[in-house]
């Protein structure tokens, strides 16, 4: 029988806690409390003092200090939950709260591997949810009551949840997806689709299940959050334009670490420089007065792109270079000559010559010495032939690791 394990701060949700696991055990699931509450409470199967001391902290020692508080019993049940998991006692995870509440669920949630479904109904779901949905498939549910006691509505919302949450579990039971092909990921964007689009076939053909990511920033820390749970056999990081907006300040940055988690992981990797040539900002009129000057173009009424300058390339060469440099497994880079996106072409509002010399020369100096290989094409990325040797390039890395 599947299980749902119950994350909740029953110092202050027991009642709510208790009404969740009577309506979850009618609806035919078992159920496993884990009291991440800052206070000893009753009822729980792992009780806040164990929680506490998977974290590494007495639970006394917590009170009088809430932000404390919170941060370590967020960790311990992170902790926790994920051990619990690993020893099969866990098929999918729920959890109600505010914004603390939330907060530790959110962190048990991210820690565990995507497709284990994940429920969280909170008082926070109407507003900016990137903070407790990260990278993960959290399901969120907004509660529309403050979860404070049980009433005709909150008894509602709660009971869609237990409803969802159990028919989920069941489903991972007994029904997970399952393939005999390895899967490898594919990064794209809008001006690099047609070079993602013929990768994707090739790979298809040569036997991968391919997960295409939209490099928007989410989409790559989602791509390498699975990297981080094991999930995938090689990554074909076509685009790889997230770095110039965390280099320049632009709104798509997935973060100062990314491009690094498929080398500590060692799998083998082919890299290009997609749409280097751009940083993102919303519509036209929130770009920053400090780039008024700057070559932009309106991709459409929400997204203005901005040209990277020839200084800009040459530092995003570099990063991308030392980067790559320190992986741990396979690594291969194609450069396409003719231009790094759709509209870095000759006669497209983005083509620059120079820029891209830059990017591609700071690139290549950073490698040296190291055991990537630089293959350069005179083609532009979406140029036919480029995403299909590329694709052949992480197939012939993949059979290479593998014997």
């Amino acid at each position: 029988m599947a299980t749902v394990c119950l994350v909740g701060t029953l110092d202050t949700k027991h009642a709510e806690y208790d009404w969740l696991r009577t309506r979850l055990e009618v609806d035919g699931v078992h159920t496993l409390l884990v009291d991440a509450g800052s206070a000893p409470s009753e009822g729980a199967d792992v009780p806040a003092e164990e929680v506490a001391r998977a974290a590494g902290v007495d639970l006394a020692s917590l009170r009088g200090d809430r932000g404390r508080a919170v941060e370590t019993m967020a960790r311990g049940a992170a902790v926790t939950v994920r051990r619990l998991f690993d020893e099969g006692r866990v098929d999918a995870v729920l959890a109600v709260g505010g914004s603390g509440g939330s907060s530790i669920a959110a962190a048990v949630m991210r820690e565990l591997p995507v497709g284990v479904p994940k429920l969280l109904v909170s008082t926070m779901a109407s507003g900016d949810v990137r903070p407790y949905v990260g990278e993960t498939d959290v399901t969120l549910m907004y509660s529309v009551v403050d979860i404070a006691g049980l009433n005709a509505v909150s008894k509602t919302v709660l009971g869609n949840a237990a409803a969802a949450i159990a028919a989920m579990a069941r489903h991972h039971d007994t029904g997970r997806e399952t393939t005999d092909r390895p899967a490898v990921a594919v990064t794209m964007f809008g001006v690099t689709t047609p070079a993602a689009d013929e990768a994707r076939a090739e790979l298809e053909r040569l036997g991968y299940e391919v997960l295409v990511f939209h490099a928007t920033g989410s989409g790559g820390r989602a791509m390498e959050k699975l990297v981080t749970d094991g999930l995938l056999a090689g990554v074909l990081d076509l685009t790889t334009t997230e770095l110039a907006d965390e280099l320049v300040g632009g709104v798509l940055s997935a973060g100062p670490h990314r491009l690094e988690a498929a080398g500590r992981a060692g799998l083998p990797q082919v890299v290009s420089v997609g749409a280097l040539d751009m940083v993102n900002f919303g519509p036209a009129d929130t770009v920053p007065e400090r780039f008024a000057d700057r070559n932009l173009l309106v991709h459409n009424p929400t997204v203005t792109l901005m040209r990277t300058t020839a200084e800009e390339s040459a530092r995003l060469g570099t990063l991308l270079g030392r980067k790559l440099q320190a992986a741990q497994g396979p690594v291969s880079v194609f450069l396409p000559l003719g231009g790094v996106s759709a509209v870095d072409v000759p006669d497209g509002p983005f083509h620059d010559p120079a820029a891209d010399a830059e990017l591609f020369a700071h690139l290549t100096e950073a490698l040296s010495g190291g055991t990537a290989t630089v293959t350069r094409r005179e083609e532009a990325i979406n140029d036919a032939g480029f995403g299909a040797a590329a694709a052949r390039e992480l197939h012939r890395l993949i059979g290479e690791r593998r014997s």
